[in-house]
């Protein structure tokens, strides 16, 4: 459904958008505008806090079925400054949307009232974690800051650090894998380890385990895609939860973006940490 209204008062773009669909949630403004469903005057707008002035004509796209379904997102906040903010994402959230509509809050609608002149549909999306992957995320709040962060992770001097229970035990308890990662052609959403990938090197180092599970550090140096789950189950050890990619089912993933040190736009070294889930801990101690 496209429908076309006309401002007869100043106000925030998704606070327009809200009051012109009834029953309208803020996530599901903050979606439209994210997916670029938004026009002012017709120049498609992202912003969510874009100024709507008296007179503007407003084009907005959307199924009003879909409304009530995007539920609202709060998202604990580890820091703020003019440049940037990191965010704690929750298991099961998506960092940003794909490009077709997606009618749920992601860290991009979330982080959007924060960001200044971010015309994309990414929003300040430095990196991002799979939606099965809780943790450290850190986003710009303009464009100048982004080029930053993102040539932090570019040049390999972001270090981060993940934690997750693996199914098994590793017959070595450190070590570094190193295995390139390739798209898998058979099942194109998943990646594997083959000839033609790209270099791809995980360390990892086993914390604790029982004779069912391992609770295991691990450190990317290399940023792949997929690339923490895909060497975990090359190595027979797959995370436990991770369907995707052999393991058997679980009440998640159990994998954590724990930490996260960079060089932040003004200038200072800052590591950011995510308390890891009791459930880790307790899924292997319940089974020792």
């Amino acid at each position: 459904m496209r429908q076309h209204f006309t401002a007869t008062e100043a106000s925030r773009l998704d606070v327009f958008v809200v009051q012109s669909i009834p029953d309208a949630s803020r996530s599901f403004a903050s979606s439209l505008c994210d997916q670029g469903k938004v026009s002012i005057n017709g120049v498609v707008t992202y912003k969510t806090s874009a100024k709507v002035k008296t007179g503007d004509k407003i084009e907005i796209e959307f199924d009003k079925k879909l409304a009530d379904t995007i539920p609202e997102i709060s998202l604990e906040i580890l820091y703020e400054d003019d440049d940037c903010i990191v965010i704690i994402k929750p298991e099961g959230v998506l960092t940003h949307s794909k490009g077709a509509f997606n009618p749920e809050a992601t860290v991009s609608s979330f982080i959007r009232p924060y960001t200044i002149g971010m015309q994309d549909n990414r929003g300040g999306i430095v990196h991002r974690l799979d939606r099965v992957t809780s943790g450290v995320l850190i986003c710009a709040k303009h464009e100048k800051a982004l080029e930053w962060l993102q040539q932090q992770f570019a040049d390999r001097k972001a270090k981060k650090e993940y934690i997750a229970v693996v199914e098994g035990v590793p017959e070595t308890l450190e070590a570094t894998i190193e295995m390139p990662i390739e798209r898998n052609p058979k099942k194109p959403q998943t990646f594997r380890v083959g000839p033609n990938g790209k270099k791809a090197e995980t360390y990892y180092k086993v914390l604790k385990h029982t004779a069912d599970y391992s609770l295991v550090d691990l450190k990317p140096v290399t940023g792949r895609t997929h690339q923490l789950r895909v060497h975990m189950q090359q190595i027979g050890h797959p995370i436990v939860g991770d369907v995707l990619y052999g393991a058997q089912p679980a009440d998640r993933t159990y994998l954590h973006a724990h930490s996260l040190t960079i060089t932040i736009p003004s200038g200072e070294t800052k590591t950011f940490t995510a308390a890891v889930p009791s459930s880790f801990n307790d899924r292997v101690d319940s089974h020792g």
